[in-house]
This record gives structure tokens, C-alpha cells and sequence, in this order.
């Protein structure tokens, strides 16, 4: 069932002394609209500004009241969380924080996918984004005595982080309850976003804050589902080409059997995420360029 869509500004509490403010900007990949988080402890913090949307904007603007906000945090420079910073800054004279630019963080196989050419994960991206300020991983910001902490989780993209205050985390969009995180190469790295999953299961948490749709209140649960969601996929793929090579469309269209025509190229994206992560780990071999183009087979183990 599709979500209610609405473009009216939505307010809600999920937690104390945060505010979640839905940007007006709905879609089948966003969901009801991108959730920017304001924590108000006597300090504030803003999380995740948001899409280019004047409606917005005035919407932070009065929750803030008019205050002094000591931070703008970004999970990560997809054109549906950060192009909001840049006018936000202006307008509270607060700095930006986040990881780096939207190539920060990629791994050599995708930079080297980028400077091929390839190009066909990268719609979405905020191509201008550049913070004020760099966040290292594990880095601690203090807001009124209490910490925030930034657990850098690369995989939906490269410059992806997570958020830690108390045992609660603002997840972005590495985690959420209503999809599975979207991994398209280049910009997303199946490999990196699989370890990401796999440190987050490390730590205690007691609800998750994602970028899009509801509160997720089993966070443990919800990783270990991410993660055997893809390891299913992964024994579809390798079952796919155990016999005979195949090209990632091709393998798209075996596995992806009960899908729309139009979310075909998506879902083939999705396949190539699979065939480089397993190449990385030595079980693939691509005929030829690390391409959607060349054929992959499943190396005899």
C-alpha cells in the first residue's frame, strides 16, 4: 500500500527534547519526506536540513524560535538531505559538519568506476555539498553536557554518518523501517554498507531516528534483517550464474521476476552492488572492465 502523501509541515516528539520536522517532498523514494531532527537540550543541534524548500526552512526557523543552534550535522550529500545547509547556515550563522564532500569516503573500486564514466548511480547526488567543518569517525561533540557522536558508516554513501546521542541514533538513511537502504555504485558500496551494518550490531541502542519514514524501535532486529536481506540476494545472484556467465541485466532479469519494467533499472543497480562486493571477495570474476556491460561468473570454490 502506497503511504498517504502530503505536502503540509508535519511536527512531531519522537523523543525527548527532539523535534522531527517532515520536509514537504514525498515520493516513492523518500516516503512521506526527508525527517530533519532538531535536539533541544538548552543547546541545539540541527540534523539533516533538508531539500531546497522555502516552506521548510520557515518551519526550522520557528521551531528554533529564533535561538542560537551550535551545529548543522549531515548524515550524508544526497540532494534530498543537504542542499537546505547552505541557506540554513546563512540564515542561524551556524557552521556545517559532516564527513566531506560527495566523494569522500568512496573506496578505490569506486573511484575508479567514477573516473571511467560511470555514472548510472549517481542521480540524487548534491554535487555542491562541501561542510564548514570535516567530522572524523568516532569524533564527540558537546551539546549542554551531553555528547553527540558521529560513527561514520559508509555504504548508502561514501560520506554517510550516523549520530549517537544517549541510546539513541539518527540513522539517516542507512537504516529505516518502511525500505531497505538503496546502495547504488558508485556512490554506494554494498561491501562497506554490509561491515557498517555489522558495527552498528556491535553497539546498544534503544531506537533508531532514520532519515525517512517511522521510529525504528528494534534496532537490533531491524540490522539483522538488513543484513540476511542481502545475504538472500547474494545466494540468488551466485545461484544465477553458477552455470553460465551473465551480464548484470541479465541477472537482474532472472532474479527480479515480480517487479514494475520501471524500477528495472534500479534493481539492476542493486545486482551490481552484489556482483562488486563479491568480486571483492574473491567468489566473482567479471569477463572483461568491472562494468553492468561485462558478463560475471561465479568462481569454482
Amino acid at each position: 500500500m502506497s503511504p498517504n502523501y502530503t505536502t503540509k509541515a508535519s511536527i512531531t516528539e519522537p523523543a525527548k527534547n527532539i523535534v522531527c520536522v517532515l520536509a514537504p517532498n514525498p515520493s516513492p523514494m523518500t516516503h512521506k519526506g526527508t525527517n530533519t531532527y532538531i535536539i533541544d537540550n538548552g543547546e541545539i543541534a540541527i540534523i539533516d536540513p533538508g531539500p531546497l524548500n522555502e516552506q521548510h526552512l520557515q518551519t526550522i526557523l520557528e521551531k528554533t524560535a529564533n535561538r542560537s543552534v551550535k551545529y548543522i550535522f549531515l548524515t550524508h550529500s544526497h540532494v534530498d538531505h543537504s542542499p537546505l545547509a547552505k541557506q540554513l547556515s546563512a540564515e542561524l550563522d551556524t557552521p556545517i559538519y559532516g564527513f566531506g564532500a560527495s566523494d569522500a569516503g568512496l573506496s578505490s573500486t569506486m573511484l575508479s568506476l567514477i573516473d571511467s564514466g560511470y555514472e548510472s548511480g549517481s542521480e540524487g547526488i548534491d554535487h555542491e555539498f562541501s561542510p564548514d567543518y570535516l567530522i572524523k569517525n568516532n569524533q564527540s561533540f558537546d551539546l549542554n553536557n551531553k555528547i553527540i557522536s558521529a560513527i561514520h558508516t559508509p555504504g548508502h554513501m561514501g560520506n554517510h554518518i550516523c549520530f549517537q546521542y544517549g541510546k539513541i541514533l539518527f540513522t539517516g538513511d542507512h537504516v529505516m523501517d518502511w525500505a531497505t537502504s538503496m546502495v547504488s555504485p558508485p556512490y554506494g558500496d554494498l561491501t562497506q554498507f554490509m561491515a557498517s551494518c555489522r558495527l552498528l550490531l556491535t553497539k546498544d541502542f534503544d531506537l533508531f531516528l532514520p532519515g525517512h519514514g517511522d521510529p525504528v524501535i528494534n534496532p537490533g532486529e531491524r540490522i539483522e534483517f538488513l543484513i540476511n536481506h542481502r545475504l538472500e540476494r547474494e545466494c540468488q545472484i551466485k545461484k544465477t550464474i553458477k552455470s553460465i556467465p551473465l551480464t548484470t541485466l541479465e541477472i537482474t532479469e532472472i532474479v527480479y521476476t515480480e517487479i514494475d519494467n520501471s524500477l528495472i533499472p534500479a534493481a539492476t543497480r542493486n545486482v551490481f552492488a552484489h556482483l562488486i562486493d563479491l568480486n571483492q571477495r574473491g567468489l566473482v570474476d567479471f569477463l572483461g572492465d568491472v562494468s553492468e556491460k561485462s558478463k560475471a561468473r561465479l568462481i569454482d570454490q
